[in-house]
């Protein structure tokens, strides 16, 4: 069972979209902050030019990706687990599946996550944006992920389309949740298998997900 992190275990989608319009803001560039809302999910390193073209990506991007950073960790401190993340990934732990947590986040906010959520001995493997060169939509972190967990049968647990196409695109189903914001059609029209309104609903059903070979 393969996890994304931000928007499914811990609540953070609101924040990064506040920071992302944070730091366009201090570079003079004014992005609506829904337009960067329907974007989280998709790593930093597309996220800029898909919200504000690639003008601004080639002049401005790691400048911004830096302002993001530094903005989003004076709101890390406030970020809380979602009611029942432990709990769910300790479930699939327990049915004897390996668990792997396929984040696109930077490596010290993933480090962040596993003990806010007290995962280090739980989960089998993790990722963070520095194991891959492409980050979602991009298939590559689920493949990483399937590789240092054994591959097999997998189900990817996720809260956006960017997760629901990166599963697609690695050949796995994706079980979504709405705690990212984003709708439950939209969710289906981009690829859900089904979608959950919070963790402990999926906990309920987790004998009865998809599970499917890459």
């Amino acid at each position: 069972m393969i996890f994304d992190v931000d928007g499914t275990l811990v609540d953070t989608n609101y924040q990064h979209a506040v920071a992302w319009y944070t730091a366009f803001v201090r570079h003079n560039v004014t992005v609506p902050t829904w337009r960067i809302h329907r974007a989280i999910g998709m790593g930093g390193d597309r996220l800029v030019a898909h919200v504000a073209g690639d003008e601004v990506e080639d002049r401005l991007g790691d400048a911004l990706r830096e302002q993001w950073k530094q903005i989003y960790e004076r709101m890390i401190d406030k970020v809380r687990a979602f009611d029942g993340a432990r709990e769910l990934v300790v479930a699939a732990a327990d049915r004897g599946w390996r668990v792997a947590l396929a984040s696109s986040g930077d490596p010290a906010h993933v480090k962040h996550y596993l003990d806010l959520l007290d995962l280090h001995d739980v989960a089998d493997d993790w990722t963070s944006a520095e194991d891959v060169e492409k980050t979602k939509p991009a298939p590559d972190l689920l493949q990483v992920a399937l590789d240092r967990v054994g591959h097999g049968p997998a189900v990817l647990i996720g809260d956006s389309t960017w997760d629901c196409v990166a599963a697609h695109r690695a050949g796995l189903p994706c079980a979504a949740l709405l705690t990212g914001g984003f709708g439950r059609a939209e969710l289906l029209d981009a690829g859900a298998a089904d979608v959950y309104a919070d963790l402990p609903s999926l906990r309920d059903r987790l004998d009865v997900l998809p599970f499917s070979s890459p």
